[in-house]
């Protein structure tokens, strides 16, 4: 039987990058996904290649009403919901002192705002069924230092993910965060970066960046049963990066 066979999965930021890797594997694992982004046109189109088992809904994840409307349309269209993966997030860097207010604001909002309004919105059906797992996408620079706004963020939701797991372990819901290190995307191995990346390769102990499908390892593993006692727990994706 696939890992997540019949297990109904809310992914945000899912219309592109990690996230649409992340939903095409919980398809394929029998999962019934929503994927939520604001990219409307990407995430249809998503969405219609998954098939059936796969539903776009078009969220700002720093919206409450957007959150409880997404919860609605979930449990109306697949009748509950077993995992939450918060997964949209955005990367800014930039020195302290060429931060603006409105700008530090927005990456706390999206990367951090977003991950606390998603748990709140999803624990009380998940309460009802008495299970559930909650992944929440931190980064490296949610375990060692980075550039502003962008570490706090991601140092917060590994801050929030042992909070929370603290407080839903009574009623069998795991929370745990996901650290992953450097990640081959299209945006990252574009011409002008190429060369920097394959050199900073060099300095990571497994001598090479991850491939997309390693993160969505972990993370549909945290997703499935396999994971059934771990929570409150950093699960760090690096080549040992860190471990330096």
């Amino acid at each position: 039987m696939a890992r997540l066979h019949n297990k109904v999965a809310i992914i945000t930021g899912a219309a592109q990058g990690m996230g649409a890797t992340h939903a095409r594997a919980f398809v394929q694992e029998g999962a019934l996904v929503v994927l939520t982004d604001l990219n409307e046109q990407k995430g249809q189109a998503l969405a219609a290649e998954l098939g059936p088992n796969a539903l776009f809904i078009k969220q700002d994840v720093t919206s409450e009403e957007d959150w409880a409307k997404v919860v609605e349309e979930t449990t109306q269209a697949f009748g509950n919901i077993d995992v939450l993966v918060n997964n949209a997030g955005i990367t800014m860097a930039q020195s302290i002192l060429d931060t603006s207010l409105a700008q530090y604001r927005k990456i706390l909002e999206i990367n951090q705002v977003s991950v606390f309004l998603g748990m709140k919105a999803v624990i009380p059906v998940m309460q009802q069924a008495k299970t559930g797992s909650i992944i929440n996408i931190s980064s490296i620079n949610g375990l060692v230092g980075g550039a502003i706004g962008y570490t706090d963020s991601k140092f917060a939701v590994r801050g929030m993910s042992k909070a929370a797991a603290l407080e839903c372990a009574p009623f069998g819901i795991r929370v745990n965060s996901v650290h992953p290190g450097v990640i081959e995307t299209p945006m990252l191995m574009q011409e002008d970066a190429k060369a920097a990346v394959e050199e900073f390769a060099k300095t990571i102990p497994l001598k090479r960046i991850a491939k997309p499908e390693e993160v969505t390892s972990m993370v549909l593993y945290l997703a499935s049963d396999d994971s059934s006692y771990s929570t409150g727990s950093e699960f760090v994706i690096d080549g040992g990066l860190t471990a330096q």
